[in-house]
């Protein structure tokens, strides 16, 4: 969250971002996992085009990850309304998301180059969830070992904060 000058390479990422915002939306940046953790993928661009929030979504395979964000940029554009809690269907075969609002703490983490185009930070995030395929979302008692490490949930407590799991959401 700065207002500093941007350096020469910050400037040219800033074009592209800009270029890819004008030409196609908004930029989809996947990052492939490392010691550190899961793979993610998120948008930059969203809010400014369109006033749609960015999103972003953590441990899917390689490859996967944009093929979700573009889905949920397509449909918030159509006008769909993406409500923390609610299940959406058909953006994978038979396999719902539901999404819930990223926590600011974790805005550098998961979107540090957007911070290139969006200087103080002010936009706001969807992080989409996805559950295993056997329908256990990632704070589920039934997910498997590590599964809520791999696709943990970016709100304060690492855990849904805009419902409650089994009583008002998924």
């Amino acid at each position: 969250m700065t207002t500093a000058p941007l350096n020469p390479d910050e400037q040219r990422f800033r074009d592209w971002l800009l270029h890819e915002t004008e030409v196609n939306g908004c930029a989809v940046i996947e990052v492939p996992p490392d010691d550190e953790g899961a793979g993610y993928t998120f948008s930059v661009g969203a809010w400014r085009r369109f006033g749609i929030a960015e999103a972003v979504v953590l441990g899917l395979p390689l490859d996967m990850g944009p093929v979700l964000v573009n889905a949920y940029l397509e449909r918030a554009k159509a006008g769909e309304r993406f409500l923390p809690g609610h299940l959406y269907e058909n953006f994978f075969d038979n396999v719902p998301i539901t999404v819930e609002r990223v926590n600011k703490g974790h805005y550098m983490e998961y979107f540090g180059s957007a911070f290139v185009l969006y200087r103080k930070g002010d936009f706001p995030a969807l992080q989409l969830i996805l559950p295993t395929a056997e329908g256990h979302w990632p704070w589920s008692p039934e997910a498997p070992d590590g599964f809520s490490d791999w696709q943990h949930v970016l709100t304060e407590s690492g855990r849904p904060e805009s419902w409650m799991p089994g009583f008002n959401g998924p």
